[in-house]
């Protein structure tokens, strides 16, 4: 026996290895459940207003759609997003190059002012909008005595979908630029670039895809909006009923064909706005993924 004192070796650390590569039937088994709530609660239901929307007969959803009243919500949702959408893409890009470039005070409290519409109801929005804007709200006689009308109006209408939507173009750009740092914009600042040769020139192609699908997002989201035009549109059919308004005043009305035709128009718009934020990610991860 050896009077040596005993060292045991010291130990290995083991490969890292996901927990479910020991068990394969747990990563099939989310894989499957995922699957299954996806295709349950958002491809069913979908699929479903398409069939009910076409049950009556294409020639039948066609005359739904050709309605005065349903052209006229048709119309009016274009507007409102033909309005909000550039209104959101400069001010949803400025904010967020603000916050990703510079420091200054209040940095912080931007951020999260951009984030209040995700966690505040639309339909308090659409309060807040009649309490400023209404007949007894805090602009209201001042507004009156100018003719100028707000609520039950397209205004209205267009100053709530700003509020939901604002978010869409900000976030999405945002991490964007941060990851892009500010390494570049120096450079081109050295070489004798001004602030905005080097914003068009620099910042905005690197984010021109992730810009693109934000644009994307929001004008889907300015399309479908319900609760916060709901509350300042006063449901006046052929003049403030967006598509979402009037999908519900026809489905209360029990006028199903026509509920279903607008609702599946609806959805099919938002269909092709999805697919063309799919076709930009890929159209982006193509070309380096620069956005």
């Amino acid at each position: 026996m050896s009077g040596e004192p005993f060292r045991p070796e010291p130990s290995r650390p083991k490969p890292f290895r996901y927990a479910w590569e020991d068990r394969p039937w747990i990563q099939r088994l989310l894989a499957a459940a995922a699957v299954l709530v996806a295709v349950l609660m958002l491809a069913l239901p979908l699929v479903a207003v398409f069939v009910e929307a076409l049950r009556r007969g294409l020639p039948v959803a066609l005359d739904a759609i050709m309605e005065p009243d349903t052209l006229a919500a048709i119309r009016l949702t274009l507007l409102v997003a033909l309005v909000t959408v550039p209104v959101n893409l400069i001010g949803g890009l400025a904010a967020a190059w603000c916050i990703a470039k510079f420091d200054f005070p209040g940095k912080r409290v931007l951020t999260t002012i951009i984030d209040l519409p995700f966690s505040v109801s639309p339909v308090i929005a659409g309060l807040v909008f009649v309490l400023i804007f209404g007949a007894q709200g805090w602009l209201g006689p001042w507004l009156q005595a100018r003719d100028i009308q707000v609520i039950f109006a397209l205004p209205g209408l267009v100053l709530a979908t700003l509020f939901v939507t604002f978010p869409f173009v900000a976030r999405t750009v945002l991490p964007l630029m941060q990851e892009q740092g500010r390494d570049e914009e120096e450079a081109a600042a050295t070489l004798g670039a001004g602030g905005l040769r080097t914003f068009l020139m620099v910042t905005l192609p690197n984010v021109k895809w992730g810009l693109l699908a934000g644009v994307l997002l929001c004008n889907a989201r300015a399309m479908g909006e319900f609760g916060a035009v709901s509350v300042v549109s006063g449901h006046i059919r052929g003049e403030t009923n967006t598509m979402p308004l009037h999908v519900e005043i026809l489905y209360n009305e029990y006028q199903f064909a026509g509920a279903f035709a607008v609702a599946a128009l609806l959805a099919l718009l938002g269909l092709v706005t999805l697919a063309a934020k799919t076709g930009l990610e890929r159209l982006s991860g193509r070309n380096g993924g620069a956005a």
